[in-house]
């Protein structure tokens, strides 16, 4: 059993989804426990093709009732393994299976930034980590923050990178769709998706992007998303007066045409784990520029498959993105080592396996 927030969309989600998409049903019986609600549109989806998924309303604060709803949940349905997904389902999840048949998997998906933690949470943890079976993270950066700022050991936890299935487009759609946009056909696209959270930083990348236009004028940024930020990135553009080569599209759950159509791919985050946009790029040949935050060094490597630029530096993105715009030849190459790198460490299969065989461990 998968236990988490909820089945909204989004890299966590993503990796539940997978996991249970990909896994043997001669060999696992999965299902999801939610400890909030509503579900979301993928727990809505998944439920429609049978996946069992139960959802509760966590209270506020530390909610007791919750750690005894998951156990009464665990002994009904003869739960053999509980895959907690972030930190909050991990304590719930390795409390109620305390005393019970039902080994536990925790795995840290990212972190908040700054990155920080509490004494309280740094006595509990070494415990919790006794009745835990397995702690997975999903790079090396976020293994490092589990045991600075959580207080596990490091030779408890093991690195298991996120995994997707490639992205799948329809090439002529993908042209009309540009067209549809009204992106002039001599445009080089820059693009990223991500939701409208200050932790995604797109006001650092439209500064980047208003200098390189300054010196590649026949350019279109292209922002999938919705949130939080939005009035301030609006803002930002406005102030910047750059209205006329940024395009906001809004928030789109399944945004495959969109990225097919970027020659450049984005991510400006101040924080990251995996991130799965990032993989989506990757998977259909994108070049991509990113920050050094957290596993995203782990996945391009400078100057091999793409663009590393220290975090929250605007001129650096800039001269990145524009050394690939001026370099057609570097563009091609890094195009050609991201797809390679992706088929080699982050397919959805060879995360799926990892997995597996520490869910057979534990049997």
């Amino acid at each position: 059993m998968h236990l988490t927030y909820d089945m909204r969309i989004g890299g966590t989600e993503m990796v539940i989804k997978n996991l249970i998409e990909g896994s043997d049903p001669t060999i696992f019986d999965m299902s999801i426990f939610c400890i909030e609600t509503p579900i979301g549109p993928w727990g809505i989806e998944m439920q429609n093709t049978g996946v069992p998924i139960t959802a509760t309303t966590r209270k506020l604060g530390f909610d007791k009732s919750l750690i005894f709803a998951i156990r009464k949940h665990l002994k009904a349905n003869n739960i053999n393994i509980i895959h907690c997904h972030q930190y909050t389902p991990w304590v719930y999840g390795a409390l109620a299976a305390l005393g019970t048949k039902t080994k536990v998997i925790f795995t840290e998906h990212g972190r908040f930034y700054p990155d920080s933690s509490t004494w309280k949470r740094k006595l509990i943890n070494p415990v919790l980590n006794l009745f835990t079976n397995h702690v997975t993270a999903i790079s090396k950066a976020t293994k490092q923050a589990l045991i600075e700022f959580e207080n596990i050991p490091a030779k408890a936890i093991e690195v298991i990178y996120n995994g997707i299935t490639p992205l799948k487009f329809d090439a002529e759609k993908a042209k009309i769709f540009t067209k549809s946009l009204n992106i002039p056909e001599n445009h080089m696209v820059l693009g990223t998706v991500a939701r409208f959270d200050p932790i995604k930083n797109h006001t650092m990348m439209i500064k980047s992007f208003a200098k390189v236009l300054a010196q590649q004028p026949e350019c279109t940024l292209l922002i999938v998303g919705d949130g939080e930020e939005r009035n301030n990135i609006e803002q930002c553009i406005a102030v910047l007066g750059i209205e006329k080569n940024v395009i906001l599209v809004g928030y789109e759950p399944k945004p495959a045409e969109h990225i097919a159509i970027m020659d450049i791919f984005l991510l400006s985050s101040l924080s990251e784990g995996t991130s799965m946009t990032l993989l989506e790029a990757m998977s259909i040949g994108k070049p991509c520029v990113v920050t050094n935050a957290g596993g995203n060094p782990e996945i391009i490597d400078n100057n091999y498959n793409g663009k590393v630029t220290p975090n929250n530096n605007v001129n650096m993105f800039g001269d990145a993105i524009l050394e690939l715009l001026i370099d057609s030849n570097k563009l091609a190459k890094f195009s050609k080592v991201a797809s390679d790198t992706f088929n080699k460490k982050f397919i959805a299969q060879s995360m799926n396996k990892k997995y597996e065989k520490l869910y057979l461990k534990c049997n």
